[in-house]
């Protein structure tokens, strides 16, 4: 009987020493776990750093970096190893590094991701205000290009403002050209901030908007500007009446003058400027280059 007990005493030892074996293992178990959380949070903290108000939100470059060797290892993976780079800095659109280079004597920009493996091609829009920010840039960088004024037919345009101001401004435009739309908003303030700015209007039709040649016409042979404005909102106009080669004429006109896209601004002393811009700085671009 007392042998019975002891071993029944022994046996309940032993169940005991493997229940506290167990607790050892799984505290341990749970520990880790929990460390290994810990450390799980810190990195998933630190990446979402960027989008916190303290974090790279204010700042991107507290969390990213873009070096001159980085730009140097793009350029050679892009087969331009001889691009000199002028500037690196942030784009407009965060998550993006802006990079000024040289290349064959010509400026131009690279938008590379913060993650450095992939380059956003293309102009970049502001969506508000429809602005082309690479051109508005790049005018910035590139040194103003140059068109004879004196060559453009302005009594073939359609006018926009007093006819008498002192300062003249060609402009190329497509009706079907969703950009030449801001421009036109922009214009339309800018000649009622004042009268010594008129814009003369050139139809321009580019080649890949289909119905942008017959419309132009059309636009021309009613000598139109509210017809132009239809166009922009894609109100339906009237078919050409006449069998005017005025466009045509237009067209060579631009190809002679090195213009291939729209809108584009010739300015009084012949700058040339492609792209959006607001009207204030439009205002003060014509009066520097008046």
């Amino acid at each position: 009987m007392e042998r019975g007990v002891r071993e029944m005493d022994n046996t309940e030892i032993e169940k005991r020493k493997v229940k506290r074996r167990w607790g050892t293992i799984m505290a341990l178990i749970i520990t880790l776990f929990l460390f290994l959380s810990i450390l799980t949070l810190s990195a998933h903290l630190k990446d979402v750093r960027a989008l916190s108000p303290t974090g790279c939100e204010m700042d991107c470059q507290k969390c990213h970096s873009m070096s001159n060797q980085d730009v140097r290892g793009i350029l050679q993976n892009l087969k331009i190893p001889q691009a000199e780079i002028v500037k690196i800095q942030l784009s407009p659109v965060k998550g993006l590094w802006e990079v000024t280079i040289v290349d064959k004597g010509k400026k131009g920009l690279l938008y590379v991701d913060f993650s450095k493996k992939y380059i956003i091609r293309g102009p970049i829009f502001e969506i508000k205000s429809g602005f082309d920010k690479t051109s508005e840039h790049l005018a910035k960088i590139q040194e103003p290009r140059k068109a004879d004024f004196s060559r453009i037919p302005l009594q073939n345009a359609l006018v926009m403002g007093n006819d008498k101001a002192i300062h003249k401004v060609a402009v190329f435009t497509d009706p079907d050209c969703p950009y030449c739309v801001t421009l036109h908003q922009e214009m339309k303030k800018v000649i009622q901030e004042g009268k010594d700015i008129a814009f003369y209007i050139i139809l321009f039709p580019l080649k890949i908007h289909k119905e942008a040649y017959w419309k132009s016409q059309s636009i021309l042979c009613y000598k139109s500007l509210e017809m132009l404005e239809d166009a922009f909102l894609r109100k339906p106009i009237p078919k050409p009446i006449c069998d005017s080669k005025e466009i045509d004429a237009n067209i060579r006109l631009a190809e002679s003058l090195g213009i291939t896209g729209t809108p584009t601004l010739v300015l009084p002393n012949g700058r040339v400027y492609t792209g959006t811009i607001p009207a204030k700085q439009l205002i003060d671009l014509v009066h520097e280059n008046g």
